[in-house]
């Protein structure tokens, strides 16, 4: 067996391999540290700190704390669903410690997104949104907020998947997540998931309890198509056909005698009187499995289907009905906002 140890050695000094190996190191690790120190000065003066509660201590109503991003100058924020919650009292405070009081323009609980307005401020320190859709897997990421009560608190990591799906605190299934193993803690929840072009790409949203390294952020695409809705209505606007139901498998003899390879979908168990499902003749017990030419394959994508390019449309939904398929005219009708999404400008 040959040893090849001492003729190495002999023709390349230790000395000399470990020197450009260490520089080209030194090299790397400038360049990391030099995109997140850029992302942070760039994009670090438009995240604010969002306080919620009362403003009399002791009082009845317990206060809330997270994290917020700046999108325009004229102080609108861009901040998630259950960090205002029902509060009444909203406060926003920048890194230079200036604190302003906000209000609610509008909420989505269903992307767990709300869209705030700082009041009596302008020429505001913001950040843009950017096109989630051009992320890569292993892409470096920098997250900011306020975790625990720590101000402006950076951390870096990569984008460890996309195309998440998490439920909503309303169970409506959110699309479209960034995973990500930059760390989040409570109090990040709001703040900006950041490329290293200094665009936010994420609202951070959620994090799994015990779990390290896995959390997720709201894609920046699908913040922008909440923005512009509550911009010019108040609330994102969905259709609604006035059903509950859950995610049921299709006994393999129904599939064959009605001709369709569905393998799962969406069981009605309550029908809402005079709704649309009521009036086009939809029972409990029928099974959706079509709805406008698209599978639907459980309530998931019942509900995803049901957007708002599809109201006060006419619509063919083909069912299972005693392992029978049918096809059922429905006319789904704008879904009604809640009171707080109803709050608009």
């Amino acid at each position: 067996m040959l040893n090849l140890t001492h003729e190495t050695f002999d023709e390349v000094p230790s000395s000399q391999t470990a020197k450009p190996t260490a520089s080209n190191d030194d090299a790397l690790l400038d360049a990391y540290s030099n995109a997140v120190i850029g992302v942070t000065e760039r994009v670090g003066p438009a995240v604010v700190r969002v306080e919620t509660g009362s403003k009399v201590r002791d009082a009845r109503e317990r206060g809330g704390l997270g994290s917020g991003i700046v999108i325009s100058p004229d102080g609108l924020v861009l901040t998630n669903n259950h960090v205002v919650g029902s509060s009444k009292q909203i406060r926003l405070r920048d890194n230079e410690g200036i604190v302003t009081d906000a209000r609610v323009l509008g909420v989505d609980p269903d992307t767990d997104l709300a869209l705030l307005r700082a009041d009596g401020v302008r020429d505001l320190r913001y950040a843009s949104l950017g096109n989630s859709r051009s992320l890569r897997r292993g892409q470096l990421v920098v997250a900011i907020g306020n975790p625990l009560g720590f101000e402006s608190t950076v951390t870096a990591g990569v984008v460890s998947a996309l195309g998440r799906s998490i439920r909503s605190v309303s169970g409506r299934t959110i699309e479209d997540v960034i995973q990500t193993d930059a760390a989040l803690n409570p109090g990040n929840s709001g703040g900006p998931l950041v490329s290293s072009g200094a665009e936010v790409i994420g609202i951070n949203t959620a994090i799994i309890s015990g779990a390290q390294g896995i959390c997720f952020a709201v894609a920046s695409n699908t913040a922008q198509f909440v923005l512009s809705e509550i911009i010019r209505h108040g609330y994102v606007r969905r259709a609604y056909i006035g059903v509950s139901g859950q995610t049921a498998p299709i006994p393999r003899r129904h599939a064959v005698v009605a001709g369709v390879e569905n393998k799962m979908g969406a069981l009605l168990a309550q029908i809402e009187p005079d709704g649309p499902a009521a009036r086009a003749g939809l029972l409990p017990g029928d099974v959706v499995i079509k709805l406008d030419g698209v599978d639907v394959n459980g309530v998931d994508d019942l509900i995803r289907v049901l957007d708002r390019d599809r109201i006060d449309r006419a619509l063919e939904m083909d069912v299972l009905r005693m392992g029978r398929l049918r096809a059922i005219d429905i006319h789904p009708i704008e879904r009604k906002p809640s009171a707080r999404q109803g709050s608009a400008p």
